[in-house]
């Protein structure tokens, strides 16, 4: 069973003079335009709950305004919370003492953020350094980390470069490195990317991966594009009005959105490549028919499975993780499926 890293339960933001008029005005079933409306309040993050696990990337999901970047920088108090609490190993931060969470940042997260908030006159080698700086540590430990996370990111070449000499994946690759030096049990990357052009942005999608395989760290990753929420995203987030409207993993988005909100995500996506053999069965078939022909798990990619079924060119039983049978795929239900798309499975 995955170990939880981060618990969050009944988080608020409110923007205003009066949280507590507000809060009332919530817990009555007002929205949060219905509560702006009589107060003048701006609900942010409205009593929202989840966990993380250890060693996962959650990506919280979301419109400009939704609340997701709100969200995100409650968990470390950058933002601090209304009402609620964010415990981190079993320690609520929304409690803890200033003095203490000034240690605790130091020591346990970093934040990687859209406008890579490097320092100019600082070149990439002491950008990379900063952190480690603030937190005291000795100048030969400092140098050999800065170098090691350098090489992570593949800049250790450019260690005496200044930020304007760099491009701009090269910046936010310093930005990430940054936040790898003090070796941070949670990593925090809002809209890390969306500066970025799309072949740029897909390199640091791999790269990011790629760490993540060596490294196994919690990321909280903001972002509002779906593609690459789907491609990096362990379990996937999707706020609205400051509220999380859906939790799953990238599966789960797809063939069950919760609402049409959900749904215009998937506008211009290729959903269908995300389909596994337990979406593609033929409900008009009678799987009582079958009998020891050709099986597949129900975890079949589409690819494969539409590979198997179309070269048998006869039904193929696909079977859960127990060998139970679910189900049978005809070469009709396979290609109705695609050309359908997941946003009708």
């Amino acid at each position: 069973m995955s170990v939880k890293k981060i618990s969050v339960r009944g988080l608020y933001k409110i923007f205003g003079s009066d949280v507590s008029i507000a809060l009332g005005l919530l817990n009555q079933g007002l929205s949060k335009d219905e509560v702006f409306e009589r107060t003048g309040h701006v609900v942010g993050v409205n009593k929202v709950s989840f966990d993380v696990a250890a060693g996962e990337i959650y990506v919280l999901m979301g419109l400009s305004g939704s609340g997701k970047s709100t969200l995100i920088r409650l968990i470390n108090r950058l933002v601090e919370p209304s009402a609620g609490s964010v415990c981190i190993d079993g320690v609520d931060i929304a409690a803890m003492p200033q003095s203490q969470l000034l240690k605790w940042r130091r020591n346990r997260i970093a934040m990687v953020f859209q406008s890579f908030a490097l320092m100019p006159h600082r070149r990439v080698f002491d950008n990379v350094a900063f952190g480690l700086e603030i937190a005291g540590a000795k100048r030969a430990v400092r140098d050999e980390r800065v170098m090691q996370v350098l090489r992570q990111v593949g800049l250790h070449t450019y260690a005496g470069k200044y930020p304007a000499q760099l491009s701009g994946g090269m910046q936010q690759r310093v930005g990430l490195a940054r936040a790898l030096a003090v070796d941070p049990d949670i990593l925090l990357m809002d809209e890390a990317f969306s500066a970025l052009d799309p072949l740029k942005r897909t390199e640091m999608q791999d790269l990011v991966l790629d760490l993540q395989r060596e490294q196994r760290r919690t990321i909280l990753f903001v972002s509002h594009d779906l593609e690459e929420a789907l491609r990096i995203g362990t379990r996937i987030a999707i706020m609205e009005g400051g509220n999380l409207v859906q939790e799953g993993t990238p599966h789960e988005i797809i063939t069950r959105p919760a609402n049409d909100y959900v749904r215009r995500f998937f506008k211009g996506v290729d959903t269908s490549r995300y389909l596994t053999a337990g979406d593609l069965l033929d409900h008009g078939y009678n799987s009582s028919a079958f009998n020891g022909g050709p099986r597949m798990s129900s975890a079949t990619t589409l690819n494969e499975a539409m590979k198997a079924v179309l070269a048998l060119g006869e039904p193929v039983g696909v079977f859960d993780a127990a060998n139970h049978l679910l189900g049978c795929i005809t070469p009709n239900s396979l290609l109705v499926k695609i050309a359908e798309g997941a946003r009708h499975v």
